[in-house]
């Protein structure tokens, strides 16, 4: 007799999903009793940690991630997580355990009453097997439908007996064979209407977005500004990068805020958005979208993003596909070629403390050419991006959905996936303490991230929005007292407290030069750049 468990992992198996993040209890132990020796499990001790080690793992692979956990109360804990990862469009599978079939009538302890509704809307498909067999195919549509574009996590609920059921062996065998391609550009016509747009356009522009992060995306966006003279901004508050910004041409950050952009803008007559949204803004600063005049063609693989656009067309397919076809479509450019974008603001080592500009600015110059940066410092991003420069793919993660506890995790699952990669981890002194035992499992696996706090004692970003509105008087704000080298140092991570520049320096220095996990507390002053 062949099991459900027996074949679900041969399903696995073949389509490449052999390691698993997860938080077991209880119901998922019929699914781990026996666990094969070629998987992998990284186990996370709180959920919000677990999926954002598999959203990290699953960017900086291109690939689904598997999670596993514990029933209604294990995906709720990690529903937090789920917001970040159904705003990037990580493709995630979540298997969450379920009481036996026969005491789900009664509900007895530990019974999901509604799996499928718990989790949305931030799961693509949700989908409970009305049979044992059937947990292979729904794993397997699961796997196909994450990957689908717009990808994004799916959840699948396997009651706890399913696994020693009797399995449908050939049924597993066609799975495990079957694959789906979903690669198109966007329809022709279009493609070529637009060529026609942006050889016409007097002072074209190029807006990179998380689409184009991947190295595909990267290459086909790189090559369309160089083949056309485009100048290139990073769309506003997209949390990956979808150009070098090393690159001449590039040009920026954009600002967060409708009047930013109409403002920023000022002077190009065809706006091109690639992989990006019409726009993330946050907060709300009411302005003229765009410059007077001007057009905007918006290049998305998301028909719902396309339709909740504001303002301009849009275009619907593979966006690196789309820029590829539009590359052969539009002649050569002969403008000249965009002014040299803005270089790194110059920073003040001098004093007693440090700005977050300046620690950027010391990572910066540490920082091996493949090293990558997971930023979830949110009162100071804007200047990791102006200070840190990237020219490589696949090089900055941040968390797309605002939801704090990303940075440790997703940084253990970059580097997971990336281990020839240095990875640095800059976070809050706030935001570390949502997902604060992800450093155990850095500890556990011997995962080489470093971890930079930036600490100021208190939400500064909060603090800052409440200068933007006026408001005053406002608790809750501060958070004295917490000894994060204390706390890296009880779940076995190596931590030291730094305060100057050169002491930064020496100490990225040796965490690049002898690997493996590490904190790096750095006080900081509090002044940096915020979104508006």
């Amino acid at each position: 007799m062949t099991s459900v468990r027996e074949t679900t992992f041969e399903l696995f198996r073949a389509y490449g999903l052999t390691t698993v993040f997860g938080n077991p209890g209880s119901t998922e132990l019929p699914m781990l009793v026996d666990f094969p020796a070629d998987f992998r499990y990284v186990l996370g001790l709180q959920e919000g940690a677990v999926v954002g080690m598999a959203d990290g793992y699953a960017q900086a692979t291109g690939r689904p991630a598997l999670v596993n956990l514990h029933s209604a109360p294990g995906v709720a804990t990690g529903m937090g997580a789920l917001v970040n990862a159904a705003a990037g469009r990580v493709p995630l599978v979540v298997t969450a355990g379920q009481q036996i079939r026969a005491m789900l009538t009664g509900q007895a302890l530990l019974t999901n009453p509604d799996p499928t509704t718990l989790p949305r809307p931030l799961v693509k498909w949700s989908f409970e097997p009305p049979r044992p067999q059937d947990v292979p195919a729904a794993l397997a549509r699961a796997t196909m439908l994450a990957m689908q574009p717009p990808r994004g996590p799916v959840l699948v609920s396997l009651p706890m007996d399913d696994w020693a059921a009797t399995a449908d062996v050939e049924a597993g065998r066609l799975l495990a064979a079957r694959r789906v391609a979903a690669n198109s550009a966007a329809p022709t016509d279009a493609v070529r209407v637009l060529a026609d747009r942006l050889a016409a356009a007097r002072s074209p522009v190029l807006l990179a977005g998380s689409a184009v992060a991947d190295r595909d995306g990267w290459t086909a966006a790189l090559a369309l500004a160089e083949h056309c003279r485009l100048p290139v901004y990073w769309a506003p508050l997209e949390p990956r990068c979808g150009f070098p910004t090393s690159h001449p041409a590039y040009q920026g950050t954009l600002p967060a805020t409708q009047a930013g952009v109409g403002t920023a803008l000022q002077g190009h007559d065809l706006i091109l958005v690639a992989g990006a949204s019409v726009f993330r803004y946050y907060p709300h600063v009411p302005g003229p979208p765009l410059p007077e005049g001007a057009e905007l063609v918006l290049l998305t693989d998301d028909p719902e993003e396309a339709a909740r656009a504001p303002l301009g067309d849009a275009i619907v397919g593979e966006v690196a596909a789309t820029l590829r076809c539009l590359l052969d479509a539009v002649p050569a450019a002969t403008r000249p070629a965009p002014p040299i974008g803005p270089q790194p603001r110059p920073v003040e080592f001098a004093g007693g403390s440090l700005t977050a500009a300046a620690a950027y600015a010391v990572i910066a110059r540490t920082l091996p050419p493949d090293g990558i940066v997971v930023c979830e410092s949110v009162s100071n991003l804007r200047d990791c991006q102006d200070q840190i420069r990237f020219a490589t793919p696949g090089s900055f993660y941040s968390p797309a959905g605002a939801s704090l506890g990303f940075g440790v995790p997703a940084a253990i699952g970059v580097q997971l996936a990336r281990p020839e990669r240095p990875v640095v981890a800059v976070v809050g002194d706030g935001a570390l303490q949502y997902t604060v035992p992800a450093l155990w499992t850095a500890a556990r696996y011997d995962v080489p991230v470093t971890v930079v706090v930036l600490r100021n004692d208190r939400y500064a970003v909060l603090e800052d929005y409440c200068d933007f509105l006026g408001a005053t008087n406002v608790p809750g704000l501060r958070v004295p007292g917490i000894d994060n080298v204390l706390l890296a140092q009880g779940y076995g991570v190596s931590a030291s407290s730094v305060h100057s520049p050169d002491e930064l320096d020496a100490a990225l220095r040796e965490a690049f030069a002898n690997p493996g996990p590490r904190l790096l507390e750095v006080p900081i002053d509090g002044s940096g750049a915020t979104h508006w």
